[in-house]
């Protein structure tokens, strides 16, 4: 019998991921600020996550690393936390005691649970992840572009059961339109790449105000787009477009 794998989306990039017993937390965003709206409704607060076995954040932008509001909610600081060394340094200012700095294609190991930093890039420093644990294999985009070192992850891992992809396309309108996550179509042709048993697609309903959406970023809120996508190049691959709190099963 296979190892159960679920995962459960809190909002953005914020997911649950449940391997047999382990619990792990993606990307934290529990709170907003006056340009940095979910967009969708939050699952569960932060007081309410239950114990979690290691905590993956991406990258140091606050909508992936909400680190303020786990500390707020009385979160365990010796919970393992994997990430850059740019996030690295942001934990350790914050309490959390075991800290595990990693780049891209080093690993780090907990409780049975591997988790390896993949390439990604970003408007900032950003690693994605595969992380795995019994015979479970899930990559974690975060909120990254796509680049040509993600193709060698098959080749690298083997079979990816679930592949979470950003697919906004977000771009910066003061740097001219400057896109920094990776759109429907880049997201598609990865999911083609990496040919998981199921893809769920995130970071999408997230936006940045009324004035801030004419102002500062420009995306996609419509995760149709990446389904569409894959049907069209990938079409046996199943894509899963997931409310915040319908957990998953993998098969």
């Amino acid at each position: 019998m296979r190892t159960a794998l679920t995962v459960t989306r809190i909002a953005h990039a914020c997911q649950l991921i449940e391997i047999g017993n382990l619990r792990i937390l993606t990307d934290p965003w529990f709170t907003q600020s006056a340009t940095y709206y979910p967009g969708e409704p939050l699952h569960w607060t932060a007081r309410a996550l239950g114990p979690i076995d290691a905590l993956v954040v991406s990258h140091e932008h606050y909508d992936h690393c909400d680190l303020d509001a786990l500390v707020a909610a009385g979160f365990d600081l010796t919970t393992p936390l994997i990430g850059p060394g740019t996030v690295a340094t942001i934990a350790r200012g914050k309490g959390f005691r075991d800290i595990r700095a990693i780049e891209a294609w080093e690993s780090t190991t907990v409780a049975g649970l591997t988790v390896t930093a993949t390439p990604g890039a970003h408007g900032v420093h950003e690693v994605t992840f595969v992380i795995q644990a019994g015979d479970r294999t899930v990559f974690f985009g975060g909120d990254s572009l796509r680049v040509p070192e993600m193709d060698a992850i098959p080749q690298r891992f083997g079979p990816i059961d679930l592949a979470i992809l950003p697919v906004n396309g977000l771009c910066i309108r003061p740097m001219n339109l400057a896109q920094v996550v990776m759109n429907a179509e880049d997201a598609a042709a990865l999911t083609s790449v990496l040919r998981p048993t199921l893809a769920v697609p995130h970071h999408y309903a997230f936006h940045s105000g009324r004035l801030g959406d004419q102002m500062i970023t420009k995306a996609d809120q419509d995760p149709r787009h990446y389904a569409d996508a894959v049907a069209r190049i990938a079409s046996d691959i199943d894509v899963r477009l997931v409310l915040p709190g319908v957990a998953v099963t993998v098969p």
